[in-house]
């Protein structure tokens, strides 16, 4: 028994195992993107080369997730340790207004060509090859295009994703034609296979992001939305633009915390329950007891009581985030903690007016890391796929705020907040960890829990990633069937209204570092996830192949 079990009041066994390297490791949440990864690093690419391939892949392969059309955030650390975050997240369109989705249907914010937003994420790949990668977007692209030509195999994962989403993909034949059969989600084993999108991703590979932005690919995209009721015109697609940001950064027991800024609320928020916590001994108080489980539901409470009022685009809205991940304020917020009752927290700033996703993380033994999640926001997107390039766009209008004048209101221009966490982690300069997930609002939930995981209790990483978690924004508290009936009922007897859910979030992705220089990969039991590692090396300097005995003379 390990040291944090013998405290624990849950213990569990991970399902599945990690990977070891030292020159490279790639976790993504699908075997066959973990391989265009590991690839590209075989071939002399780097980390974020590895990364773009891997993402792109998952495009064609985890359609439901992730796409060209759709937005997301790049954590990338150098060599030299410094961090920068490339925002490809996506905006709303110049033809929308605040008011746009009042008094209509409210499927529509979500649903269909008007629950669309202008997407970024080519932009931000794009951005990551020309700022840190040795290899061309032709070279990544690759096994994307062999992947959506070839096609690829349904895995059980993909099929009860089409399973729970069959009712709204039924209602657009371009769709319904390739992910249903006769009626009915694909089978197990069934191929995939979209030449359309395989034109598309070749289209890239000639012209880069260009294609969608500003070439033929864009204009054809444009089109197909505004036959289903889009309002995405090229002048937007042309506008969009990336932004570079500045990592933020806290500490938590001596280690160094990297994650994004808003328009993300995953870092603020993430280091803001870590200082909130950092007074109390977690080690002590053990995995999934009562204790700590009160404390990290009062800590999400509080986070999220803060990031409805003070976290959206920084361009709309002045972000306090100085204030919301100091130490003192930290201090503020845990005079009002009570350690043995549920309580309803309310903002402790001042209120300013105006769901599903994929994650990659990959290292290369040069020290770099790309730590990186992208979405089309719900399971497949708005549920509609462009017939003309076979790209399945994003629903993330359905992540504001339908009623006028608040921080969250749509606005022509404004950048979608999101709870994305990709999270890098160092101890006295060095690499330690660095994770993130999918999954909506429960994003920096489930990372905050894992960090706490690696630090507090000392689980191995594989363990850190499978941990049951909970969630709570100060509603329901969504505890993972992991936990014990009576933990549960404790719950409910110090005032948190406790339920069982299958899952909380989806597949978290990490890699550890050890101090031999050994990289460790996890993939967690959510998803379809594999690590892939490259060990090896080079030949030891002066060998030769000297197949024939050597001739005298």
């Amino acid at each position: 028994m390990t040291s944090w079990q013998a405290r624990a009041g849950t213990t569990f066994t991970p399902q599945k195992q990690p990977a070891f390297g030292a020159r490279g490791m790639v976790v993504t949440n699908h075997p066959a993107a973990s391989a265009a990864g590991l690839q590209m690093l075989a071939e002399g690419g780097n980390a974020v080369d590895a990364a773009v391939a891997a993402i792109l892949a998952l495009t064609v392969c985890e359609p439901m997730m992730v796409g060209m059309f759709g937005g997301g955030l790049m954590h990338i650390a150098s060599p030299d340790g410094k961090h920068e975050v490339l925002d490809g997240m996506a905006t709303c369109p110049f033809n929308s207004r605040p008011e746009m989705y009042e008094g209509h249907d409210p499927r529509r914010q979500s649903v269909g060509a008007l629950s669309v937003a202008v997407p970024g994420n080519l932009l931000a790949w794009e951005a990551g090859l020309r700022r840190h990668g040795r290899l061309s977007m032709a070279d990544v692209i690759e096994p994307a295009i062999r992947l959506a030509s070839r096609g690829f195999e349904t895995s059980g994962y993909l099929h009860e994703c089409i399973s729970e989403s069959a009712a709204d993909l039924a209602l657009d034949a371009t769709i319904a034609g390739l992910f249903l059969k006769d009626g009915a989600p694909l089978p197990v084993g069934a191929r995939v296979v979209n030449e359309a999108l395989a034109e598309s991703l070749r289209a890239v590979a000639r012209n880069g992001a260009a294609a969608l932005h500003e070439g033929d690919l864009g204009t054809s995209a444009s089109f197909d939305l505004a036959r289903k009721g889009g309002i995405i015109t090229t002048d937007d697609l042309a506008a969009a633009r990336m932004i570079r940001r500045e990592a933020v950064r806290g500490t938590y027991r001596g280690f160094d915390v990297y994650g994004p800024p808003p328009p993300s609320a995953g870092g603020v928020h993430v280091l803001q329950m870590l200082n909130l916590l950092e007074a109390y001994d977690i080690a002590a108080s053990g995995f999934g007891t009562p204790q700590t489980l009160h404390l990290i539901a009062e800590a999400l409470k509080m986070a999220f009581a803060d990031r409805a009022v003070a976290t959206a685009d920084p361009a709309f809205l002045d972000v306090p985030v100085a204030k919301l991940i100091s130490k003192e304020y930290a201090a503020e917020r845990r005079a009002f903690l009570d350690l043995a009752r549920a309580r309803t927290w309310s903002p402790g700033v001042q209120a300013m007016e105006s769901a599903n996703t994929t994650h990659i993380t990959v290292a290369d033994h040069e020290g770099r890391i790309a730590c990186c999640t992208h979405t089309i926001n719900s399971l497949f997107g708005a549920k509609i796929m462009l017939p003309e390039s076979g790209l399945i766009p994003n629903n993330y209008m359905a992540l504001f705020d339908p009623r006028p004048g608040l921080a969250q209101s749509v606005a022509p221009g404004k950048r979608v907040t999101t709870s994305m966490s990709p999270l890098i982690l160092r101890k006295d300069g060095k690499p330690y960890a660095a994770l993130g997930l999918p999954g909506g609002l429960r994003i920096f939930a489930s990372t905050f829990q894992a960090v706490m995981n690696l630090i507090d209790h000392g689980m191995s990483l594989q363990e850190a990633v499978e941990a049951p978690r909970l969630w709570t924004m100060g509603g329901p508290v969504e505890m993972e069937g992991g936990f014990p009936e009576e933990i549960r009922a404790a719950m409910e007897a110090m005032g948190h209204p406790a339920v069982r859910m299958p899952h909380v979030a989806g597949g978290m992705g990490a890699i550890r570092w050890h101090e031999d220089g050994t990289m460790e990969g996890a993939s967690c039991w959510r998803a379809d996830g594999s690590p892939a590692a490259l060990g090896g090396g080079p030949a030891r300097k002066g060998v030769r192949f000297w197949p024939d005995a050597p001739k005298s003379a």
